[in-house]
């Protein structure tokens, strides 16, 4: 950890807080909610050490990156996301035409837009957790969440201004990281109205004091509001993805699950991914792993087979 170089670079309108280590073809690294550059520290170590120069971000909202307005969700929607990185790419590699690109949860949504929008610029692509899924033209993800899972499913809790802030406050910033972050259901989040924050889960084995510490310090100085805007901003990325409806990736890609992930019992997921969909929309996807008893936040539960699972892949290219 203490051999990583932490800058700020001026990206996009923001000053984007960037944590690498290494020398060679970049790999960067793209986190996901409620995240940091951190949740890559096992990965950057690994890939660094073999040859590679990781780049892992806070992304816009998040940790020491700075400068998005956080009371307009409309500056957080995916083309700002994906407009951050390649200006960070353009700034760290201005002479690498291609790097590998590694995302997690809302980071694999990211690196998948980055993917479909600028195929020129990754030269590979290996997401966790969440598969690509194309615009359906009749829906944007808030309604379609509502519809499945009724008004109580996070998605759709966290559009309301100001709501989900005041329940992660009251339940205090250590209780949320640590129980999202420990979290081992195949079901998805809910926040019934008026129940306040209603987990309580044994901190996982892979999250240490130590790591706890940085994330709570760090959500303690930022609040939640950067990373739920995401979400908040889910109906104006399906209006602005309109152009790119039954588009997909076509870049080579490895997709990694846990077995216990709640995104992978969503309903049709499984057959999706492994029924033939998920490659019609990413033709050069090249392997799907499932990872028996893992859970949702797999980069860091189980970083040595990811880790493996990573260069395994990159050292084809």
């Amino acid at each position: 950890m203490e051999k990583i170089e932490h800058k700020q670079i001026s990206v996009n309108g923001l000053r984007m807080h960037v944590a690498e280590l290494g020398e060679g073809p970049v790999v960067l690294f793209v986190h996901g909610f409620p995240e940091l550059w951190y949740a890559w520290r096992h990965q950057i170590a690994f890939v660094a050490a073999r040859g590679y120069r990781a780049v892992a971000p806070d992304m816009r909202g998040y940790g020491e990156t700075t400068g998005a307005p956080l009371d307009d969700p409309s500056k957080f929607t995916i083309m700002h996301l994906v407009g951050d990185l390649i200006a960070l790419l353009d700034a760290v590699a201005p002479n690498e035409e291609k790097v590998f690109v590694v995302g997690h949860d809302w980071g694999a949504i990211v690196a998948w837009h980055l993917a479909m929008y600028r195929p020129d610029r990754v030269r590979a692509l290996i997401n966790l957790s969440v598969p690509f899924t194309p615009r359906n033209p009749q829906i944007n993800a808030v309604e379609s969440a509502r519809q499945l899972y009724g008004d109580d499913h996070y998605i759709y809790r966290f559009q309301e201004p100001g709501y989900i802030e005041g329940v992660f406050e009251e339940a205090g910033t250590e209780e949320v990281v640590k129980n999202i972050l420990s979290y081992r259901d195949t079901a998805p989040f809910y926040f019934p109205k008026g129940q306040g924050f209603n987990y309580s889960v044994d901190r996982a084995a892979w999250l240490t004091e130590q790591d706890l510490d940085y994330y709570v310090t760090k959500f303690e100085k930022t609040g939640f509001t950067g990373g739920v805007n995401y979400y908040r901003a889910l109906a104006l990325d399906w209006e602005l993805n309109a152009p790119w409806s039954g588009g997909g990736v076509t870049v080579p890609t490895k997709f990694i699950v846990g077995e216990l992930d709640f995104i992978y019992h969503s309903p049709g997921a499984q057959d999706y991914i492994h029924g033939g969909g998920f490659k019609q929309f990413v033709p050069l996807l090249e392997d799907v792993v499932v990872l028996q008893g893992a859970a949702h936040f797999i980069s860091e539960e189980r970083h040595d087979e990811i880790n493996q699972h990573i260069y395994a892949f990159i050292t084809q290219f």
